[in-house]
Parts: structure tokens; sequence; C-alpha cells
């Protein structure tokens, strides 16, 4: 058996037989690149749509939120590491197949009006697009929504699949430098392209947010330049600015200051007309 490339994200990772990819959730089987995740559910949850985040779709509505495992990335802040960063050996996982996923979706439905849909979230979803995909086509005949939160660093041929059963979407611009992208393992304008595709997409209504980390990415000139790219792309965009944490790798320094993110959101809204602080609570200090 011979190597095979993974063409899902853009570090195109070449796997030897019995290899796994640097998400940890796609190997090489038999001479075949092969979703290991799919349908290996670590996180499963009902959550406010607000919480994906989604401030101006369906508002006080709710979403069955599902996690997996893998990422393609590697930001040394990530909230949600110890399943973003494990494989199916790291982490407790059980198998929902899409049936009984949408299944348990209808009848979260059918007691509660206000749950809407199911959320694809958590970790990166579409590591595992395979099982996104064939999920929100049983979710969609459920009469249900589809929510995707992402990072967004995939090929245009993974985004093109699942685009079309796409709801609504949240996706993490981290910066809006090339640089920054490269140091986590990703690529600024796949991430780039995903946002305009899905923009694009009739139906489907597309959020942003950028997490504030001191020193990475917290310049006004930055954040000047961030939103004038989605501006571009559509100036309807919704932006969340949000407030980073220390976790994982990134405990060398403090949250960022309330002040900081409302004085950002004020530069994005030059070129936006929808900008939303994030882990601020509710009052601007």
């Amino acid at each position: 058996m011979s190597s095979v490339t993974c063409e899902v994200c853009p570090r195109g990772c070449v796997l030897t037989p019995g290899k796994v990819g640097a998400c940890r959730a796609r190997g090489n089987v038999d001479g075949a690149v092969v979703g290991l995740g799919y349908g290996r559910v670590t996180s499963l949850a009902v959550d406010p749509v607000e919480k994906k985040p989604l401030a101006r779709w369906r508002p006080g509505t709710r979403v069955l939120s599902l996690g997996g495992y893998g990422c393609n990335l590697r930001c040394a802040w990530c909230q949600n590491h110890s399943i973003s960063q494990a494989g199916e050996d790291d982490v407790g996982w059980r198998v929902l197949s899409p049936a009984k996923l949408a299944a348990i979706a209808g009848a979260l439905h059918a007691e509660d009006a206000a749950m809407v849909g199911v959320a694809y979230t958590y970790n990166e979803p579409l590591v595992s697009w395979e099982y996104v995909r064939d999920t929100a086509r049983m979710v969609h005949a459920e009469g249900l929504a589809n929510v995707l939160v992402s990072a967004g660093c995939v090929r245009a041929q993974v985004v093109d699949e699942v685009a079309p059963l796409i709801d609504a979407a949240n996706i993490d611009l981290k910066s809006i430098r090339p640089e920054t992208y490269r140091a986590l393992g990703g690529d600024l304008a796949c991430v780039q392209e995903t946002i305009r595709r899905l923009a694009a997409e009739p139906g489907c209504h597309v959020e942003v947010t950028t997490l504030v980390v001191p020193g990475v990415n917290d310049s006004a000139s930055e954040m000047d330049e961030l939103a004038a790219w989605l501006a571009d792309v559509d100036p309807q965009l919704v932006l969340h600015v949000t407030r980073f944490f220390p976790a994982w790798r990134m405990t060398d320094r403090g949250p960022t200051p309330v002040a900081q993110v409302y004085d950002l959101m004020d530069v994005a809204r030059r070129h936006l007309a929808h900008v939303y602080p994030g882990n601020c609570g509710t009052r601007r200090a």
C-alpha cells in the first residue's frame, strides 16, 4: 500500500499506511484517506444560539450542539483543547449515526419548539466533514436547521460539499495576518475563501468571531484591516469581538482588558454595522 495525501485542509498531510494526520481525525486506511472521527461524538448538549455565538439568527432559540475530536490548527489558547487536540485514544466518545443524531434532535424539537436544529461545534467539525454533510441532510429532513461553528481552514471543495446544507455559520477569523495563521498551522487565504463561499450561499446566515489575544492580534490597525475586509465581503456580516482568557498553553498573560475590546469594536464599526462583544459581561468598563 502506498502513501496518500489528505486534501481536506491546506496542511496536505502525506499519510503512510496506518498514519493519522495532524488533525488526529483522518488517516490512511488500506490506501485511502478515511474520516476516522466519523460519528464519534465526545460532547452533546442543548445550547442557546447566542452561545455559538449567533447574535442575529433566530434569537431566543436553542440548538443541539455536538462535538467530536480533532482539529487541524494548534491555537495555544484553545478553550476546548481537551477534545480539539485529542485523538481517538485520548478522550471518551460514543458513536451516533447521522440518523440517530437527527432523531434525537427531532424528539427534542417535538418537546420544545424553541429547539430548532443541530450545531456542529466544540472541536473543528470539518475534519470530519462527511459526518457533518450526512447528518445535516437528515436534520433537514426532520425540518430542522444546521449551524456550523468552525475555524474554516479547509479547502474549497469541502466547503462546497457542506455549504448548501448550512443555515447559519460562525467562522473564527483569528487574524488578518498570514504569518499568524502560519504559526497556528493554518492559512489565512483558505479561511477567507470559506467566509466568502458561505456568505455567498443562498439562505446561509454568516457571523464571524475574532478572539482578541494580547500581543497576537490586539492592535487597532489590525482590527481596522480585518473589519474592512469583512465589509468588502458583505457589510452586513456580523462580527463578534471576543475577550481572551488564559487557557491551555497560553497562561503567560492576563485576559484582554474589557475596555480594549470595546475600543476595538469602535474601530470595527467604521466598516461594519453589526459588531458585538464577547466574554465581557453586560457592561462596558
